[in-house]
């Protein structure tokens, strides 16, 4: 089971941008959703009153959440998905791309890369399909609803990897701190480990020599890229994308929780920051079965951490 399940805030808009993401993307399903009680809600919430509050999503069988809330969060660069694709079946000729070009997206018949191309309907080129030192051929794009998505050459001396990397961007107030969270979540977490690290060799915008180009981490046999950015960058870390951990009881809910609340005053119903500003949901596995109810529902919202004993 996917442990960790990047999970995206959507204003109004995440039936529609799952409906776009699940058409694109090969090997795409939805698995659940579930609605915000009819009765009973707070007055921030009582618009959504019987309307989708979530949606748990596959693509190419990487496990996503999309909440459907009101505009109190924007996604932003900070944490955004890398799209690995192999040469050998997508062969794409490496130059540089001077503007954002769809068909050059189209053309590596990457799974996903359609649904991407389209995005200039709305989105921006962050980094343009390229060379880089870190890799022969990587592209950065923003889609229409705000997610970011990055392309990058897969290794084929490294065997089958990873459809999806949940990656970080270290910027604005967690600038230069890649190298201190690699230490952290990889000894957290069981399993974890640092596997490529690819350093500045000079000084790059706030980025200084030896700061963290790119990276690679498994967690939970999960994949994760961290990178210190090499411009200045507007936000950092926000509630926007929010990592959510499925835990298997109370004593895991409460080990995770001591480690990674750093913000008291951002405690909120299983949400919690930590010490870089990521967001986190640490949450029972089966947090659904928990909330089948308006009564445990809204005993949820009145939590901090979350007690299992006191959602019935």
């Amino acid at each position: 089971m996917q442990k960790i399940v990047p999970s995206i805030w959507f204003d109004h808009t995440a039936a529609e941008a799952v409906a776009f993401y699940t058409e694109h993307f090969p090997d795409s399903r939805v698995l659940h959703e579930q609605r915000y009680p009819s009765t009973g809600l707070p007055d921030f919430q009582r618009e959504f009153a019987g309307e989708v509050l979530a949606i748990d999503f596959e693509l190419r069988g990487f496990r996503f959440s999309a909440i459907n809330a009101g505009p109190e969060f924007e996604v932003n660069q900070s944490i955004s998905f890398t799209l690995p694709f192999d040469e050998a079946a997508d062969p794409v000729p490496l130059a540089p791309m001077p503007g954002f070009e769809a068909a050059r997206f189209a053309a590596l018949r990457h799974p996903g890369a359609g649904a991407i191309a389209r995005a200039e309907e709305g989105g921006q080129v962050m980094m343009p399909l390229a060379e880089y030192p870190f890799n022969p051929y990587y592209g950065w794009v923003r889609d229409r609803f705000g997610v970011g998505w990055q392309f990058i050459l897969s290794d084929p001396q490294a065997g089958p990897g990873p459809a999806v990397l949940t990656s970080l961007l270290f910027g604005a107030q967690a600038q230069n701190r890649a190298d201190e969270a690699l230490a952290f979540y990889s000894s957290l977490f069981p399993d974890g480990r640092i596997t490529m690290v690819a350093r500045y060799p000079q000084p790059s915008g706030p980025a200084p020599e030896g700061a963290v180009m790119y990276s690679t981490m498994m967690v939970f046999d999960q994949s994760f890229t961290l990178m210190d950015s090499a411009v200045e960058q507007p936000d950092t870390f926000s509630p926007g994308v929010s990592l959510m951990l499925l835990c298997a009881d109370q004593a895991d809910i409460d080990h995770y929780w001591t480690a990674l609340s750093a913000v008291p005053e951002a405690e909120q119903c299983g949400w919690c920051v930590d010490r870089f500003g990521v967001s986190w949901q640490v949450v029972p596995a089966d947090l659904n079965e928990y909330l089948l109810t308006p009564e445990s529902y809204g005993a949820m919202l009145q939590m901090k951490k979350i007690e299992l004993s006191g959602l019935g």
